[in-house]
């Protein structure tokens, strides 16, 4: 257990927790909302554990203001949450859900009532699904129908939202949802997901152009699960060109337009035997490069690679379900290795040394940009006790490794803003349904009952005192 160190984080650091619509809202056919991909997705057989749904989820549509104080009550400064697309617009285009835009703007102000900025994510991966019978993210038109979504959000809720991120990990958008069909819309069709990278990027920018025609101050972000990738062997080049290669697929693929206004030239050397990239027009990198107030970081576990010799089962322990295809597109040569433990009931190492290596290569990449830590947690099997507790100390002892390592990478001059421990509650975990448990707060699925855990109450005080124990 590592909870003690002392560590103090920069007077007006900003600690919150985070969600996300689908994960949590249920009330999946009531006020006006149309389905999503992950509807569609999570009703087919086979698709997700036990074939559990977000139709309920953690009726939070229906408890915001209960879940509104446990927020006020951790003593959180901002609450990262994303709006859900069909509940806005039912079919992904044409004049905006009353209902839906009522909710979202109570769930504002409650905030603000509270003291608490809103930090809003305006895709969090539930694609109204007319969208996605009309090509989906694989279609370039989906980026200007996103455009449409995010001035009506801007409109609507104006100068009330602190934070605008336009996307949530574009990376398991397109890949896993595009390549690997292990999340929705469930396609293992390699040109289209890089196709949908290039959209999504395009989107991330056409988006932000929109909010900024409304609210030309607003402050914007963009969200990246950004992966830590090593080579099984350092010394061998044939894995370093591995781990080279996955990072173009992983990282690049989005650091590049975004943030440098163009894609790397091993991205597309790589994936040329896949597609030619002719999606990308002429002007669509400098569209998708937008100025940004803050860059999030998702962080949970690290990679490790290697170039695979052909012989025997190629290895493809990366962390994600079992699927119809793999989202490394372009890289069948190369194999994930499972790194060493401990692990989380994710099956995800952890390896706190990770984050503070991504911060500091942000920093040293793009020197300048603020970044928030937007998610970063654990789940783990957790019961309650005969007392009615849960005593999660893994979890914990998870979150305090992964301050300090912030700690450590603020220390060496990373510019860290904040940091949102993932999640606020315990919610529809995708593809693993309800059995994996992420949640500060525990969800009784059967009474919607909610009960802090031991680390709610211990990140309450993480917070009060602005650092970790001494």
């Amino acid at each position: 257990m590592s909870t003690g160190t002392g560590r103090r984080f920069p007077d007006g650091f900003l600690w919150g927790s985070a969600t996300a619509s689908y994960q949590i809202e249920g009330a999946a056919k009531e006020g006006g909302r149309g389905p999503s991909i992950w509807d569609t997705f999570s009703r087919t057989p086979g698709k997700t554990l036990n074939g559990d749904t977000g139709d309920v989820a953690d009726d939070h549509y229906h408890r915001w203001q209960e879940d509104l104080g446990h927020i006020a009550d951790l003593g959180l400064g901002a609450y990262r949450f994303s709006t859900a697309w069909p509940r806005v617009q039912p079919g992904g285009r044409g004049p905006a859900n009353r209902e839906g835009l009522d909710f979202y703007s109570r769930l504002v102000d409650g905030l603000l009532e509270r003291g608490v900025a809103p930090v809003l994510t305006l895709y969090h991966w539930d694609l109204p699904q007319d969208l996605e019978d009309a090509g989906g993210w694989a279609t370039r038109d989906t980026a200007y129908r996103f455009a449409d979504y995010a001035e009506i959000m801007a409109r609507e809720l104006g100068d009330r939202v602190d934070l605008w991120t336009t996307l949530n990990e574009p990376w398991c958008s397109a890949y896993l949802g595009y390549a690997s069909g292990a999340h929705a819309p469930g396609r293992a069709e390699p040109a289209a997901a890089l196709a949908a990278v290039h959209h999504l990027n395009l989107a991330h920018g056409l988006g932000l152009q929109a909010v900024r025609s409304v609210l030309p101050s607003a402050r914007a972000s963009v969200t990246l699960n950004l992966h830590v990738i090593r080579p099984v062997d350092p010394s061998s080049e044939a894995d370093l060109d591995a781990a080279r290669r996955v990072d173009a697929l992983a990282n690049r693929a989005f650091t590049g337009p975004l943030l440098n206004g163009a894609y790397p030239a091993d991205l597309l050397a790589d994936t040329a035997h896949v597609t030619d990239w002719s999606f990308v027009h002429d002007g669509d990198t400098a569209i998708a490069n937008q100025p940004l107030d803050v860059l999030g970081v998702n962080y949970y576990s690290t990679g490790l690679v290697r170039r695979w010799d052909g012989s025997g089962p190629r290895s493809e322990d990366d962390g994600h379900d079992d699927a119809l295809g793999s989202p490394w597109v372009g890289a069948d040569d190369i194999e994930f290795v499972r790194p060493e433990g401990p692990y989380t009931a994710m099956g995800w190492n952890i390896d706190p040394s990770g984050l503070t290596e991504l911060l500091l290569r942000v920093h040293r990449e793009h020197p300048g940009l603020p970044m928030m830590i937007t998610e970063n947690g654990a789940a783990y099997a957790d019961t309650v006790s005969p007392d009615g507790a849960v005593h999660d100390p893994l979890r914990i002892d998870y979150i305090a490794r992964h301050l300090e390592a912030t700690g450590q990478a603020i220390d060496q001059g990373a510019d860290v803003r904040g940091y949102f421990a993932w999640s606020l509650l315990d919610n529809f975990e995708w593809s693993f349904g309800f059995e994996r448990r992420f949640g500060l707060i525990r969800v009784d699925y059967d009474t919607l009952e909610r009960t802090w855990k031991d680390s709610a109450h211990w990140y309450q005080g993480v917070v009060a005192r602005n650092g970790l124990e001494g």
